[in-house]
């Protein structure tokens, strides 16, 4: 697997996704206020700000779970003000969540294999009956399945129930699932989370291995400034739901506003 995502930088393609004035409120709060950027497609896009700037918020407009009050998002040329989540991901919008999401009591496997769920074609009840093109189906995916659990290195858990499982194994499984749907765009709920050095290390190389090696454009939300740094190619930074700078890393970096964001605010 490759180390770095250096390579398919030269392979940053057009616009992906356009979030053009987004804004977001519940009740009396503001969680976005006409937030504009864009996704091209092959890049890994970070967004950072501290607690309570609306990070999760906008991963939340983009996938369906929320919809904005106010401005668009234009995914691959589409335009629309809302949709549900079972139709982004349909159109190729594959997601993880700050607080893991997986069904405890199954094996890896079989939760890495919900993620093949939308690119099943035969209905109920020929799974149900388990036979003739629905068995050949299921041994299909069950393979496809396989090579994502050889490249994310967790053969050793594949029959161990999920529950059982230290935190970081559970956040790659959780991310072995959202890489079942074969996504075109990857949102990663602060993916490292919780994490230890090591474990973050290893999150880092697999998503920039993702990036690299199957294309995919990643956006992701994480609170580790030197991870932001390393492997992203541009930076939102969100504070109280406004956006505060859009720029390479080492743009965002040097930005006033941002290090006093961050030494002078953490709100939630």
């Amino acid at each position: 697997m490759a180390n770095g995502n250096g390579g398919n930088r030269r392979r940053i393609g057009g616009v992906i996704l356009n979030v053009e004035d987004v804004s977001l409120s519940f009740g009396g709060v503001q969680a976005l206020e006409q937030v504009t950027f864009s996704v091209r497609e092959g890049e890994i896009r970070a967004i950072i700000g501290p607690n309570g700037a609306g990070k999760s918020s906008m991963l939340n407009c983009i996938n369906g779970f929320y919809h904005p009050q106010g401005g668009t998002i234009t995914y691959k040329g589409n335009k629309r003000k809302q949709m549900r989540p079972h139709e982004a991901a349909a159109q190729g919008i594959a997601r993880t969540f700050q607080n893991i999401a997986l069904f405890k009591g199954m094996t890896t496997l079989d939760n890495i294999m919900t993620g093949r769920n939308l690119k099943m074609r035969r209905n109920f009840l020929w799974q149900a009956l388990y036979i003739g093109p629905a068995r050949r189906e299921e041994m299909e995916h069950r393979a496809f399945v396989e090579q994502i659990i050889d490249f994310l290195e967790i053969q050793a858990i594949r029959k161990q129930p999920v529950g059982k499982l230290p935190y970081g194994l559970q956040k790659r499984v959780e991310l072995g699932r959202a890489l079942a749907a074969e996504p075109d765009l990857l949102l990663l709920d602060e993916p490292m989370a919780g994490m230890n050095t090591e474990e973050k290390e290893d999150m880092c190389r697999f998503v920039l291995d993702v990036n690299d090696e199957f294309g995919t454009t990643i956006v992701l939300i994480e609170h580790d400034m030197g991870v932001v740094m390393d492997i992203s190619d541009r930076v939102v930074v969100l504070d109280y739901g406004k956006l505060l700078a859009d720029g390479t890393p080492d743009d965002v970096r040097g930005n006033k506003q941002v290090i006093d964001a961050y030494l002078g605010a953490v709100h939630d």
